[in-house]
């Protein structure tokens, strides 16, 4: 479970967010929407442990009953997706999954990461580069990617944004899936009310004019 309890964010100049409080079980999805300048990014870097210094912030962050707030990034066990795929594009379709998958001998690992492409229908890529896959395809490798680096919650950065209406459902329905079997709380930013799955908790955030 990701654990969120009075999330407050704020400039030197205005409060961004205002003590958000959330809790995102195991396989859930929290939607969480708002016009640009809302802090709707900014809440992510919270939760990844990348917010700038410049932003004031304060509030706990629980994972699994894990205190996470002031850990750094790499112990935190967050992952992210972001609006593009973000694959090395010097590394084979195989070799960026396996760079998520750290414990195993190279055989295992291999295994591993071809079974991850065989549940989303790129069995026999392994050996392709990025730049040859479709936008879906990548989509897909980059999700692959972040999942079997097992992260214990999932960060949505508008990963649906720059894919076209149809290939947009797909890729919906595929993330979500995902989530759900294996279990993992996931919070997704998006603009988009179509992105929001069916029985997911939604916050919209409201911009605050002042710092009062």
């Amino acid at each position: 479970m990701l654990e969120l309890d009075a999330i407050t964010i704020a400039t030197p100049e205005r409060v961004l967010i205002r003590r958000l409080s959330a809790r995102v079980g195991a396989g859930e999805v929290l939607v969480v929407m708002g016009e640009s300048g809302s802090g709707k990014s900014s809440l992510l870097a919270m939760l990844a442990g990348t917010l700038p210094a410049s932003l004031i912030a304060s509030g706990g962050i629980r994972l699994d009953g894990r205190d996470i707030g002031e850990l750094p990034t790499a112990q935190r066990r967050v992952g992210i997706l972001f609006q593009d795929d973000l694959l090395f594009p010097h590394m084979s379709v195989l070799d960026n999954l396996l760079f998520a998958i750290h414990d195993g001998v190279r055989a295992q690992r291999v295994a591993q990461a071809e079974a991850a492409l065989r549940s989303a229908d790129l069995a026999g890529h392994g050996t392709r580069w990025p730049a040859t896959l479709s936008g879906g395809q990548r989509a897909r490798v980059a999700v692959l990617r972040a999942l079997l680096a097992q992260p214990q919650a999932l960060l949505l950065d508008e990963p649906f944004s720059r894919l076209d209406a149809a290939l947009r459902q797909r890729f919906r329905a595929f993330v979500f899936e995902r989530i759900r079997e294996q279990g993992i709380p996931a919070l997704l930013v998006t603009h988009d009310p179509q992105d929001v799955p069916a029985g997911a908790q939604l916050i919209e955030l409201a911009s605050e004019p002042d710092d009062a």
